[in-house]
């Protein structure tokens, strides 16, 4: 048994308290107290379901040396993730029944964060033969995705669609028109021109998301099943626009930002630091702002963080050669509590809710709110600030272009099913 006493809780509903929650044979056994072995003063604290992030590049199998499902699922816990899908664009690609079924054998044997693997869409993501989805499903993996490259095959998209529809599995796309980005390396604009860089425009994003809708539009209709589609790392206002036209059209299409998209801009790239060099790039500042009010419109379903480690090694070439991604798992939710429910006063409601009900909808996941008999998967959130501090991630990418922001709302106890998976209590 624990007591977490006088904590305030927060989720999708709203917030509440302070209450003393007590916690046993996994879940919420009250939230008026009891006796427990184990006392936790939650004072000052706040206390939410555990996090589900959608969007994550473990690297294993393959690519060991930049992360592994032990340092990667360590990094999701002290992140305050209690669930984590991880993308498939491995060497080689998760696109077997085996291979899904490996996955969530070592997670589930490292007793950290419950992984979800979401399996390739195509064979080798080669974007030409389909996977078996029935049997990749009954394997354990949650969505259908290519990420990592486009799927430039429009045919190969609406068959994917329709496969997946009667299965119930979303389909994610990493929408951007090859073509059009070409080998840009930042936003296409005065900046990039100035600098000398290749840009890749915003265009290349909203092409490919207008594409993509089509084709859903298509499998829609020819489908006696619902088919999903979710649109990964938007990035540009345009691509907003199109997803928030297709919602109010009924189209059932799911999106998702990331923490970097949301904190950064363009701007970084003025030091040339390959740290801010991912794809989709960081955009300018009117595309921030459409993504913030994304968020706060239903637009946006989830923030995903499209963690990305490598090695320190790569991300020290120069910005043509460095490799795109940047790390964010263990510091996603101070990041944003910080720079989006202090700074600029968005709701902590909804900023949770992105966090956990969101994704959940997006993978078709029940809700998960602070009530007794709830599943206790939880994290303890401390607003104290303390800088970031990359040497000190669990994650083996040690670098980060949040290095030295103060930051509140750390992770300081997450549990999966009442058990504690991390602990940072003073």
């Amino acid at each position: 048994m624990i007591l977490i006493r006088n904590v305030r809780l927060v989720d999708a509903m709203g917030e509440r308290g302070p209450l003393d929650v007590l916690i046993g044979e996994g879940r919420i056994l009250s939230l008026e107290g009891g006796e427990a072995k184990r006392v936790v003063d939650g004072t000052g604290c706040f206390l939410a379901p555990g996090f589900l992030d959608l969007h994550a590049h473990l690297r294993e199998p393959g690519e060991e040396v930049k992360e592994d499902l032990f340092s990667g699922l360590l990094a999701a816990v002290r992140g305050g993730y209690t669930d984590l899908v991880s993308m498939p664009n491995t060497k080689p690609p998760v696109d077997t029944p085996e291979a899904v079924r490996a996955l969530k054998e070592k997670a589930k044997a490292l007793g950290l964060a419950r992984l979800h693997p979401a399996a390739a869409l195509t064979l080798g993501q080669e974007g030409k033969t389909l996977t078996p989805a029935g049997l990749l499903q009954e394997a354990g993996a949650v969505l259908l995705t290519d990420d990592g490259r486009t799927n430039e095959d429009a045919g190969v998209l609406a068959a994917g669609l329709l496969m997946a529809a009667p299965l119930g599995l979303p389909v994610a796309v990493h929408a951007e028109d090859a073509g059009l980005r070409r080998n840009g390396v930042m936003n296409d604009g005065p900046l990039a021109d100035l600098l000398g860089l290749p840009g890749n425009p915003t265009e290349a994003e909203a092409a490919r998301i207008a594409r993509d809708l089509e084709v859903l539009r298509y499998a829609l209709r020819r489908s006696p099943a619902t088919p999903r589609l979710h649109v990964q790392h938007l990035s540009t206002k345009r691509g907003l626009e199109l997803v928030r036209e297709a919602k109010r059209a009924g189209l059932p299409v799911t999106a998702e930002a990331t923490p970097h998209h949301l904190t950064l801009t363009e701007e970084a790239l003025r030091t040339f630091d390959p740290l801010f060099k991912v794809a989709p790039p960081l955009r300018g500042e009117e595309d921030r702002e459409a993504l913030l009010e994304g968020l706060l419109d239903g637009t946006l379903d989830a923030i995903a963080t499209d963690h990305a480690p490598h090695t320190l090694a790569e991300k020290e070439k120069d910005l043509l050669r460095a490799p795109f991604g940047i790390p964010s798992l263990e510091v996603a939710f101070p990041l944003l509590y910080t720079e989006l429910h202090l700074k600029r006063g968005f709701p902590l409601r909804r900023l949770v809710e992105l966090f956990t009900d969101g994704p959940r909808r997006v993978l078709g996941l029940p809700p998960l709110h602070l009530e007794e008999g709830t599943e206790a998967s939880l994290v303890l959130l401390d607003p104290k600030e303390r800088p970031v501090d990359p040497q000190g991630f669990a994650s083996k990418a040690r670098f980060s272009p949040w290095t030295g922001w103060r930051l509140g709302g750390w992770p300081v106890l997450t549990l999966v099913e009442g058990r504690i998976v991390h602990e940072a209590l003073e």
